[in-house]
């Protein structure tokens, strides 16, 4: 695609650089990171250009959780930041980006969102999100749940972003866990406007 300028010369920008959608994506500690590692596979799949931030936490879980490595999980991902740099593309509004989301997030990562204490590149760009008034997902994972998690999921909703735990449906019949995963990366990618079918939806449509 080329655009025009003042000086009447075209500056042609990279293939995929406009059209498609950039979604950044962060994987936090809470147990629960094949969520996220789910996503990132439909994604990669689909017309989307993801930017991932893994914490520290999310990085040993990996190792406990699957059978993965941290490497392998990020070679899913167009581009991958350090949970420290905050100079990166995503910590500022001017990089544009179509939405957000955190999957899973624990408490702690929340906590920094709804307070806006960007000590960390998850919860900057997640605050860059918000600023910007672009989608943010909250997929919190912990339970059960006191009154200040509760205050702070209510803050964080306020603020423009949309929490959505991880609470599987079972009028589709799911056999595996796999497909209990899918059916909450695909009301995530609901939310965000991205097509798929990994889920059978109430009526029998998948």
């Amino acid at each position: 695609m080329r655009l025009k300028t003042k000086r009447g010369r075209f500056h042609k920008f990279p293939k995929g650089s406009i059209m498609q959608k950039r979604i950044v994506v962060g994987i936090t500690g809470a147990s629960g990171v094949i969520y996220g590692i789910r996503l990132l596979e439909t994604l990669r799949d689909g017309d989307c250009e993801s930017h991932l931030v893994l914490s520290p936490a999310a990085k040993t879980n990996i190792e406990i959780e699957t059978d993965l490595t941290p490497d392998r999980v990020m070679a899913l991902a167009d581009h991958v930041y350090d949970h420290d740099r905050l100079t990166a593309p995503i910590a500022s509004g001017s990089f544009q980006t179509e939405a957000m989301v955190v999957m899973p997030c624990t408490i702690k990562t929340l906590s920094g969102i709804a307070t806006a204490y960007s000590d960390n590149l998850i919860v900057r760009a997640a605050d860059v999100a918000l600023k910007e008034r672009r989608k943010l997902a909250l997929v919190v994972r912990e339970t059960p749940l006191h009154g200040g998690h509760l205050q702070l999921m209510l803050q964080a909703a306020q603020m423009g972003a949309q929490i959505i735990p991880p609470m599987p449906a079972f009028y589709h019949k799911p056999a595996t866990i796999e497909d209990i995963v899918d059916q909450t990366v695909g009301k995530v990618l609901d939310y965000l406007g991205i097509e798929n079918h990994l889920y059978k939806r109430w009526g029998g449509e998948r």
